[in-house]
């Protein structure tokens, strides 16, 4: 990512995934994110493992739309985070990273105090994509929102070949 008009070099660089276990990989997780936009919110990990995902985050006046509830990118970041952070734990073998292709958010409710909890799971990891789902979840265990995610598995890049045979354009790999 460059500067805000997209010119300049990017402003950060990626982040070491932490490969502890239990409780220190939940907390350097959440180290991971500060100064990054999940710590400036305020998310933090409470569990996590390539399969599932738990995160937090309290309500604050900061995270409200005008109209007092919390507002619904906050939820889809929260929900989003945590499955990216689940991604990152399971890529596979010679994966460099992944992105996200699409998501989806169904609003069941809100908050407006508070903490939100977000439990992400793996429905799907194969080598291509992984599909994440979350249930967002106010204080009181009631669900807010159901969200589904679906990345694209990133590999590094294979050096260009020479060769005068053209590729064979009718076979693909599958998956």
């Amino acid at each position: 990512m460059g500067t805000v008009d997209g010119a300049g070099p990017p402003v950060g660089k990626p982040r070491e995934t932490p490969t502890g276990s239990g409780g220190r990989l939940a907390d350097e997780l959440t180290a991971m994110f500060e100064g990054r936009f999940p710590g400036l919110i305020g998310m933090r990990v409470l569990e996590a493992s390539g399969t599932a995902v738990t995160g937090e985050l309290t309500v604050r006046e900061e995270l409200q739309a005008p109209n007092g509830y919390l507002h619904a990118a906050t939820v889809v970041a929260l929900a989003d985070t945590m499955c990216g952070v689940g991604a990152r734990l399971s890529l596979p073998s010679g994966a460099s990273g992944f992105t996200t292709l699409e998501l989806k958010t169904n609003y069941l409710g809100t908050a407006r105090s508070g903490t939100v909890t977000a439990q992400a799971t793996l429905v799907h990891g194969g080598r291509r994509t992984q599909v994440w789902d979350a249930t967002v979840r106010d204080g009181a265990g009631t669900a807010i929102a159901l969200f589904r995610c679906t990345q694209m598995i990133l590999y590094p890049s294979a050096p260009q070949q020479n060769s005068s045979t053209p590729p064979n354009l009718t076979t693909f790999e599958a998956e």
